[in-house]
């Protein structure tokens, strides 16, 4: 089919074909991000989290009218009554392990600061990193469902304890295997010395575990939301977190055991029923705004393209009523229903063509304006070749209709317009 009578009745169309091509390059544009956008959104609200999130829960609790946390002796009394709590939780039957905590991942809580090769290193500096510290003891591992790669867990002789704003050494410490990699990319971690927040005391590392994610990852980015850090450390204030593990289908029945056995061990605190969540509750919260960002994007990317198939079908529809005349005049000179079916999908794949080539470029722009303003990667190419093929199929699908229907006009057409 020869593309002359095509390119001749478009130039006698040029408002309906300019209006139907910017919309086919607006619509890829923004249908391409918003894919993409959904996309990273799955991809986050998958990611794991390191932590064996089944049967785990997380108890956070106040005491009312404790001992001060400034002095000496109310640190070492917050630090029995944190100690207390964990034996009564320790011995509730359908728990296997709790463990003091001052965060876990997902939670919108963290303990941030940086880890170096150099003693007084500041965050910045050659061989300095950022980290997220998890204070905890020696049952952390088997209560988060860590899996230790190289060296060994913590030992109870390992665990001390301090006030939230005491400043101690940190003799131990497991780290992540990302973090690992960043600061002693030559060889194994287990063994060697690092310094945190700037400290002249070294820290040895005892430990790797596989993966651990950070709290808040948000504050990081995805560069720095494996680089945990576990500290051997129980921290005391008048405010205490416990990660518990329970035994397989008794999480129901270990967390309605919770509130009455810490109240009995200490009536003087605060647990409401927000004070004790299951990790999946946590998850879910977390990623909240992540969902309701992909089902936005989802919505808007559906309207775009019902829109833009509504507005093919509608102009081919009008042009097919305009050209009844024409079509009867070439049935009539011998042209078989396929050759106007063909006239019409070439017609409108010529359009969405010059369409796809604006909305590519639009598409990259759009990215590279969201990359400059928001926390977005850079396109791949995939997503744009992806959607290039899905909007002329689109154009195929939407204007086969009208395109049928003008394949069926009879030769006799072209007497009665006459």
């Amino acid at each position: 089919m020869k593309l002359h009578p095509i390119l001749a009745a478009l130039r006698k169309h040029k408002a309906g074909t300019v209006l139907i091509a910017l919309q086919i390059a607006l619509t890829l544009a923004i249908v391409c991000n918003a894919v993409f956008i959904i996309g990273q959104r799955i991809e986050r609200v998958n990611r794991p989290t390191g932590l064996d999130e089944s049967n785990l829960f997380l108890v956070s609790q106040q005491w009312v009218g404790a001992p001060s946390a400034d002095t000496a002796e109310g640190v070492e009394k917050l630090d029995a009554m944190q100690r207390e709590d964990l034996a009564a939780l320790r011995q509730l039957p359908d728990v296997t392990s709790v463990a003091p905590i001052n965060s876990i991942p997902l939670l919108n809580s963290s303990w941030t600061g940086s880890v170096s090769l150099k003693p007084g290193a500041q965050l910045g500096g050659k061989g300095n990193t950022r980290t997220a510290y998890y204070f905890t003891d020696e049952q952390a591992l088997a209560t988060l469902g860590l899996r230790l790669v190289a060296g060994r867990a913590f030992t109870a002789g390992d665990v001390q304890h301090q006030g939230f704003r005491d400043q101690r050494e940190r003799p131990v410490a497991i780290i992540t295997t990302q973090l690992a990699d960043k600061l002693f990319p030559q060889g194994s971690a287990v063994g060697k010395v690092m310094y945190t927040d700037g400290s002249s005391a070294p820290t040895t590392v005892v430990g790797v575990v596989e993966r651990l994610q950070i709290p808040a990852s948000g504050s990081f980015g995805n560069e720095f939301v494996w680089h945990s850090t576990l500290i051997p450390t129980r921290l005391d204030g008048n405010f205490a977190r416990y990660a518990v593990r329970t035994k397989p289908g008794r999480l129901d029945a270990a967390m309605r055991a919770v509130a009455p056995t810490l109240y009995k061990v200490n009536p003087l605190r605060v647990l409401d029923d927000d004070s004790i969540k299951p990790f999946d509750e946590i998850r879910a919260k977390a990623y909240q705004a992540d969902r309701g960002m992909a089902v936005l994007m989802g919505v808007v990317a559906l309207i775009l393209l019902c829109v833009t198939a509504a507005g093919i079908v509608g102009l081919t529809s009008f042009w097919v009523g305009q050209r009844h005349r024409q079509i009867g005049v070439r049935r009539a000179l011998g042209a078989r229903k396929i050759d106007i079916l063909r006239y019409f999908q070439i017609e409108n794949l010529l359009i969405a063509g010059a369409g796809v080539v604006v909305g590519v470029l639009l598409a990259v722009g759009l990215n590279l304006w969201l990359m400059s303003h928001y926390e977005m990667s850079r396109i791949p190419l995939l997503y744009v070749l992806t959607g290039v093929l899905g909007m002329l199929a689109i154009g195929q699908g939407a204007v086969f209709v009208p395109a049928r229907r003008a394949s069926n006009v009879p030769p006799v057409e072209a007497t009665r317009a006459a």
